[in-house]
């Protein structure tokens, strides 16, 4: 099985149809095509049930598709592991971090990080917290940001924790609280990201224990947007309290929440079991010296 025709139907599955994987892959359609029959022809079983234009998983697909997933991010850790031979003088960290919190948490420790291995090239994707732990499993970034509790097939080194703030319009009725609980809040709309942010679940997983499900009013990816929407009376809003200290500009009360379960933790993982490569390792190291903070059972990188 060549890796060149595993890789061709990965991508058609994960692209859903030939001509974005061919995209993807920088290849011609008819080239893709030909790769997954070869592919199919050598396994001696359909992959694909292709109907008009549309390809569905048939159960062997299913099996090459999460077998290939695996077997080419191992392939990459072997590259990746080839490479540093080299040392930290040239390569690439492949790193994931969420839009909420990430320019304020790591800024320093990107600018130490260059600062010291100028040779390494960060390729930097930014994404909710769910999308980047997808990845992370794929084998298509090496790090990744994301908020605790995770999957324990991740690893994970502590970064931040900050508890929650509910975001309200001045002219609220709760305006005046020192705090408030979810079921306080009940009766509001509820302003929150959009799907693929963990804070999300931590905050529906929270308003569920408390009994009820919330009006969802609005959803967006970015923080001054869903912080001016709050302040306009649309609804309640959540943030974490250092990153709701930074909008002091808008006319919004910030309320601490007082709701078990809802912290925004924030941590550093990689896959368990697997190699981190040097250029990951340093960016844990930097970012520990840099970011202390208190966490939960810590776990120290893998070797």
């Amino acid at each position: 099985m060549e890796f060149r025709t595993l890789r061709a139907f990965v991508e058609v599955v994960r692209a859903g149809g030939f001509s974005r994987a061919a995209a993807r892959l920088n290849a011609t359609q008819s080239t893709v095509s030909k790769a997954v029959r070869q592919l199919e022809d050598e396994l001696g079983l359909p992959l694909l049930d292709r109907i008009g234009h549309r390809s569905a998983l048939t159960a062997a697909g299913e099996v090459v598709y999460q077998r290939g997933l695996a077997l080419l991010a191992d392939r990459d850790t072997l590259l990746t592991e080839l490479n540093e031979l080299a040392g930290l003088r040239r390569g690439a960290l492949r790193l994931g971090l969420p839009p909420i919190g990430s320019s304020l948490l790591f800024a320093p420790v990107f600018t130490t990080y260059r600062h010291r291995y100028p040779g390494i090239e960060i390729k930097l994707v930014e994404h909710g917290s769910d999308r980047l732990e997808d990845m992370l499993r794929a084998g298509e970034i090496d790090l990744a940001a994301s908020l605790l509790p995770v999957s324990p097939e991740f690893d994970w080194q502590p970064v931040r924790r900050e508890p929650l703030v509910a975001l309200l319009s001045p002219q609220a009725e709760l305006a005046g609280r020192a705090r408030v609980t979810l079921a306080d809040l009940r009766a509001l709309p509820f302003i929150l990201f959009e799907s693929g942010f963990a804070l999300n679940r931590i905050i529906l997983d929270a308003c569920r224990r408390s009994g009820f499900e919330p009006e969802v009013v609005a959803r967006s990816s970015q923080i001054d947007f869903i912080a001016e929407l709050a302040a306009a009376g649309l609804g309640v809003a959540f943030l974490p309290r250092m990153i709701a200290g930074q909008r002091g500009h808008l006319p919004v009360v910030r309320i601490p929440l007082d709701q078990p379960g809802t912290d925004w933790d924030m941590a550093m993982l990689w896959r368990r079991g697997t190699f981190i490569p040097h250029a990951a390792r340093a960016w844990l190291d930097i970012a520990r010296d840099a970011l202390p903070a208190p966490a939960v059972d810590p776990r120290p990188p893998a070797s």
